[in-house]
């Protein structure tokens, strides 16, 4: 029966609900706006990676590598999308 029990998925909604408390708290501290801004932008990180690894099962398959290597690369197109247009249109190069 303990084989049957889905312990890591709830460990990692239990993760994800500890993560949306830390992100909402910001809402309700006082904190400076560099301060929550790191806090909310880390753990939406987190959040998303635990989100694909434990629920989506990116890690479970045999081409494992080749999944996370498309979510490297996302990433790296979404992080050259941001800079770019803030070198664009908020710094005014």
């Amino acid at each position: 029966m303990r084989e049957l029990f889905p312990a890591k998925q709830v460990m990692g909604f239990i993760f994800s609900l500890v993560l949306t408390v830390i992100a909402l708290s910001v809402y309700f501290l006082d904190l400076t706006f560099t301060a929550g801004l790191t806090i909310l932008i880390v753990t939406a990180f987190v959040q998303a990676l635990l989100q694909l690894i434990v629920f989506m099962h990116a890690g479970e398959s045999k081409d494992k590598w080749a999944i996370y290597g498309n979510v490297y690369f996302m990433i790296f197109i979404a992080l050259i999308t941001i800079f770019g247009t803030l070198f664009l249109l908020v710094w005014d190069m």
